[in-house]
């Protein structure tokens, strides 16, 4: 019976440079600089878009007398509010890391980052949807924009909307690939 048998060939091991300890010369290897991650100009830039978009879809929804009477508003108000907080939160922590110089390029840190923008920007966006389906069923199929506040609550729908795709671009930091 004719069986191969693998064999092995012995492999020379490459000579070292510059001394015995060849991990001086290993290249450092960095998460990829890209605009819009934390801990940079253009992810503070992007915070506070996102931070007055939210505030101004609060202040807009807030600003009317019978919003608390339709349940998709209060939710907007509370999903605006809470869009707000967290915006204006990592907004600080942004310019912390730009005064002090340090990179955000944890992977905790940026975890933690993505899965707080998921969270709020889903929120936000099912907000502004449920805003928006109560916008046009008073506008359009019942006819009452004239005893309604609908200019206020269109405006304050499309400040939400705006504010949920000022998302900072997180996705190259976790999986390569995911940025908008």
């Amino acid at each position: 019976m004719n069986v191969s048998h693998a064999s092995v060939h012995p492999v020379e091991d490459p000579p070292t440079t510059g001394g015995g300890n060849n991990n001086n010369n290993a290249p450092i290897v960095r998460m990829k600089d890209i605009q819009g991650m934390p801990g940079t100009k253009g992810g503070l830039v992007l915070r506070v878009f996102q931070f007055f978009f939210a505030a101004a879809a609060l202040a807009v929804m807030a600003s009317t007398s019978d919003f608390p009477s339709v349940t998709a508003f209060r939710y907007l108000v509370a999903a605006a509010g809470l869009q707000c907080l967290w915006s204006l939160t990592l907004a600080i922590v942004d310019i912390y890391a730009l005064l002090v110089m340090r990179f955000l390029q944890n992977y905790q840190v940026v975890s933690l980052f993505a899965i707080g923008d998921g969270i709020t920007s889903t929120l936000t966006f099912a907000a502004a949807c449920a805003s928006a389906g109560i916008t046009v069923l008073i506008d359009n199929d019942l006819g009452n924009c004239s005893e309604n506040h609908c200019v206020q609550f269109e405006t304050a729908t499309a400040m939400a909307f705006i504010s949920c795709g000022q998302e900072p671009c997180l996705g190259n930091r976790i999986r390569p690939g995911n940025c908008l």
